[in-house]
């Protein structure tokens, strides 16, 4: 298989079939915006109440509508004139696609300051796009000829054109993304022509990845929507180049032992390729186990990624050599490695702390693990329990202005009501129920249609807000209790409050299988049971140890309201599957010195060897994730940085200090009870240099 893109005629081979797979890749990826579904409703499981209620209400032509709340503002006062164009653009906005129905209003503020119009906007295949489409006409219809008076759409059609328009940065975010691996790349490779070889794989990858994650959206059911496009490629691009750093250090160590190319590669993707494959295989296993989430959207990022990873890892393991070899040493100028050259000798930084952390490694794990362990404190304050629309963004879109406007001068709750469907002859007595409930302002009449009822809830308080998502949990305890009425209550309130609920209950299940999944793979990897133990312990301090930091930078640096539901489980499968790369890579190398001469020489080699490698990948992944901050999206800017944050604290201090420390004073009781257990360490002291020092000192 190393042979393949590496040799003299089947590396023209392996770029042909690349050039030809791309074409319709192309073409396909291009088509992956079709089948994204971003309304809330398509993320939930079917059992969900609110998914059960979409079903319901749809003979009753309000389960494919989100209403777009229209608000005019005059701050000294409404005027005849203003109350005349607001009933034009009533009329003018029913010509609009996709507008449903009589607008209701437009309502005049008791103030008579501001005045509102409800519209009902179809979501038709488009989702958001097309939502986005009907609220952008509909700003054309009211900011013509408007003379001073203030024009806003708000509302979940609102909400959901502002959030299609942050997400539209994902062509933005490829950019910075590809920006900074090159910025990095440069400085790791010091050379202006090598790092344009990832960047072009990755490119590849990206491209191809889209195209099967499109065609497994179109006929195999899988969800995908927004959030997994810009993850998959802050992930791609973060992942692959790390295959990439590992490919190339390799190879320019045989370049130096090779005079042909072509051997060099093939030695140096014999000997790369089986700790890649194992890196990407790992990091794939993790992403899967989020197929067993019951929020789609989390259920369908999981495989997306999975995907993209594994594509990346096939470009690196193919496309990638092609091109190397076909480029050949000038893509290493202006330090180009020679045959024969040796490579740098000096002492590296990494050796350096091993022999800092060996004089006392008691003293620096436990001291490390302190201070992680404080900053983990900070987890016990993070508020994950969702945001409200307004809250979803690091800026102040129309929607918010429109909302803040609206919350001065109508009802909270207004446009936006909560939908109750019951057996018809319980109506009276749920619409009587429902009334009583605490929070909910006013009920409409009911409508009856086939045996069923519907009517609507206007709520006091904000619909996306956590004093609305509890007035919908006591409407639902409430209508539960009424017998033979069989009432369930929908709407996008309640959308909401079950995705919460939903990803709290896919957090508690998935994280401790995500464990359980990473001891299994570490224990079979190490033959023994204390290290992987004592690496979980790693791993759980140092996520952590991440989500603490993070919780206070949100609260107290970057002032957002709180985080998504979603949140604590995305973060965690990120850092343990990608952290869990680093501690394959370092205790694999320790235990194959272990077997030559000890654990404690093993450790310090193992750091030493690398360091380097582990460093640069570590910085590449928390540029990309860190990019993320580029969309104006809590959720994206939150996500990114604990992430980058968990990354760099993983790489700099866990894997290298906590890790080495650990090994160094538990010794050989690190692998008990496999053979090596039994496997004294070597009384000669560490030569302080290991074998592999030569290559990553060119890293």
């Amino acid at each position: 298989m190393a042979s393949l893109p590496s040799g003299k005629v089947t590396k023209w081979v392996v770029l042909a079939l690349w050039t030809v797979l791309l074409v319709p890749a192309l073409m396909l990826a291009g088509k992956l915006g079709d089948v994204e579904e971003n309304d809330n409703s398509a993320w939930l499981p079917g059992n969900a109440e609110s998914t059960r209620m979409v079903e319901r209400a749809e003979k009753f032509q309000l389960a494919d509508t989100l209403p777009a709340i229209v608000i005019y503002d005059r701050p000294e006062g409404i005027t005849p004139a203003d109350m005349t164009k607001a009933r034009a653009d009533a009329e003018a906005f029913k010509g609009i696609k996709n507008v449903v129905g009589q607008p209701q209003g437009p309502v005049k503020a008791q103030d008579g300051k501001a005045v509102q119009t409800v519209v009902q906007v179809r979501k038709d295949k488009t989702g958001w796009e097309g939502i986005g489409k009907v609220v952008d006409a509909m700003n054309r219809v009211g900011e013509e000829n408007a003379g001073g008076l203030g024009f806003h759409v708000t509302g979940p059609a609102g909400y959901a054109s502002d959030s299609i328009k942050a997400f539209s940065g994902g062509g933005g975010l490829t950019t910075i993304t590809a920006v900074v691996v090159v910025v990095i790349l440069l400085l790791t490779y010091r050379s202006p022509v090598l790092p344009l070889l990832p960047l072009l794989t990755v490119g590849g990858a990206l491209v191809m990845s889209e195209a099967v994650i499109y065609l497994l959206a179109k006929h195999a059911g899988l969800t995908v929507n927004k959030q997994t496009s810009f993850i998959l490629t802050v992930l791609l691009f973060g992942a692959a180049t790390d295959y990439a750093l590992l490919l190339v250090s390799r190879y320019r160590e045989e370049l130096r032992r090779h005079e042909d190319r072509h051997e060099a590669m093939a030695e140096a993707l014999h000997r790369s390729g089986p700790a890649i494959t194992a890196s990407a295989a790992t990091v794939a296993v993790s992403l899967m186990l989020l197929m067993l989430a019951t929020l789609n959207s989390t259920q369908g990022l999981g495989p997306a990624c999975a995907v993209g990873v594994l594509v990346g890892l096939l470009a690196m393991v193919t496309l990638m050599p092609a091109l190397l070899v076909i480029c050949g040493r000038w893509v290493f100028w202006p330090v180009q490695p020679s045959y024969g050259s040796a490579g740098a000798t000096r002492e590296g930084i990494w050796t350096r702390v091993g022999a800092a952390v060996s004089g006392r490694p008691r003293i620096v794990w436990t001291g490390t693990a302190l201070v992680l362990g404080v900053m983990a404190i900070g987890v016990f304050g993070l508020k994950a329990d969702g945001l409200s629309d307004t809250d979803q963004f690091t800026d102040k879109p129309q929607m918010a202005v429109g909302e803040e406007i609206q919350s001065r001068h109508f009802p909270a709750g207004s446009g936006d009501p909560v939908y109750v469907v019951a057996e018809a002859a319980s109506a009276q007595q749920v619409r009587t129920a429902l009334s009583g409930v605490p929070g909910v302002a006013d009920v409409s009449t009911p409508m009856v249609k086939d045996g069923e009822a519907i009517m609507l809830g206007e709520l006091g308080d904000d619909p996306s807000s956590t004093a609305a998502m509890r007035t919908v949990e006591r409407a639902r305890t409430a209508l539960h209790r009424i017998g033979g009425a069989d009432a369930q209550v929908g709407g996008n309130t309640a959308v909401v409050l079950d995705t919460r609920e939903a990803a709290a209950r896919d957090s508690e299940v998935i994280i401790p299988i995500v464990l359980v999944m990473v001891f299994l793979i570490l224990a079979l990897l190490l033959r023994a049971v204390v290290a992987p133990l004592l690496l979980m312990a790693t791993v759980v301090l140092s996520f952590a140890a991440a989500l603490g930091v993070s919780s206070l930078m949100f609260d107290h640096v970057f002032h957002f309201a709180g985080a998504d539901a979603s949140f604590p489980l995305l973060t965690f499968v990120f850092l343990v599957a990608l952290g869990i790369d680093y501690n394959i890579f370092l205790v694999t190398r320790v235990r194959e010195e272990a077997l030559l001469h000890g654990t404690r020489r093993g450790a310090l080699t193992g750091l030493s060897a690398t360091g380097g490698v582990i460093t640069s990948a570590g910085l590449v992944l928390t540029g990309t994730f860190a990019a993320m901050a580029s969309l104006p999206l809590v959720f994206a800017a939150e996500l990114g940085f604990a992430v980058a944050f968990g990354v760099l604290l993983d790489t700099l201090i866990v894997r290298s200090v906590l890790v080495t420390a650990l090994t160094l004073d538990v010794g050989r009781w690190m692998w008990w009870p496999g053979k090596l257990f039994r496997h004294h360490d070597d009384p000669r002291p560490p030569s302080g240099r290991s074998d592999f020092e030569p290559a990553l000192a060119g890293t």
